[in-house]
């Protein structure tokens, strides 16, 4: 275990990722308390809006990114300045990606069903560096023999059959596993062998006329849903807070 900390984790060069990352999942945490602090009245803080414009934290998250990121790569990989900056870009990368959902639908979607999308893109962007700092190379190369990385035929052989099953899965409707995939390439060939999502592009092209395949993926996805759908739901309840309850519209008079 102490062996495989030291290659993965605590090897200088990753000492930088590991700090952004770090950086990255508190700030998340902190700014979503302080935030379900302000929903909810309590606590000394309030929003900001001078001149009665809302400055949200996605606008310093856009600075420190910058200043983090070429500071970054300026400064390489080693160093004390690599790690400042990592921890300045890990900073500005979870104020920014906290609001991904204003930055997707251009609304404060901050507290409705829409901004759910910026708890599932954080969740996923902190897994994906995880499983980079544990070993896991994008498109499999750790699955490459040194005899096999001696070849170049057989390298590109293994980016291009992973990056046809990334886009599969893509076509299919599966973003979380084509994401997933580029870093383990047995959960893309897997989404690319299974059916298609319903609504998926691959699934108006090649289910068209074929009922039988649109009733099943219609089934499995429906089975799917009804089985994650309340599980991710209070997985990001209890992470980012309960969005906002729409009243129901009043019933007319028959």
């Amino acid at each position: 275990m102490g062996h495989w900390w030291h290659e993965n984790i605590a090897e200088p060069g990753k000492l930088p990722l590991l700090l952004a990352l770090a950086a990255f999942v508190l700030t998340f945490a902190v700014t979503r308390t302080i935030t379900r602090m302000i929903r909810a009245g309590k606590g000394p803080f309030r929003n900001i809006t001078p001149g009665g414009v809302h400055i949200h934290h996605v606008v310093p998250g856009v600075v420190l990114s910058v200043v983090g990121g070429f500071g970054a790569v300026a400064s390489g990989r080693h160093g004390v300045a690599a790690g400042v900056f990592a921890v300045i870009f890990g900073v500005g990368a979870g104020l920014v990606l906290d609001e991904f959902a204003l930055i997707l639908h251009l609304d404060d979607v901050y507290w409705t069903e829409e901004g759910r999308q910026s708890v599932e893109v954080v969740v996923l962007t902190a897994s994906l560096v995880l499983l980079v700092l544990a070993g896991f190379s994008p498109l499999g190369v750790d699955d490459v023999t040194d005899e096999e990385q001696q070849g170049r035929l057989g390298l590109i052989t293994t980016y291009v059959v992973n990056f046809c099953f990334v886009l599969i899965c893509l076509f299919k409707g599966k973003l979380r596993m084509a994401v997933l995939g580029t870093l383990v390439p047995f959960v893309a060939l897997v989404g690319a062998i299974r059916l298609a999502r319903p609504a998926s592009l691959w699934a108006r092209r090649f289910y068209r006329h074929r009922h039988r395949a649109r009733s099943r993926a219609m089934l499995r996805a429906y089975h799917h849903d009804v089985r994650w759908a309340g599980p991710r739901r209070k997985f990001q309840d209890l992470i980012g807070g309960a969005p906002d309850r729409v009243p129901l519209p009043p019933a007319r008079e028959p």
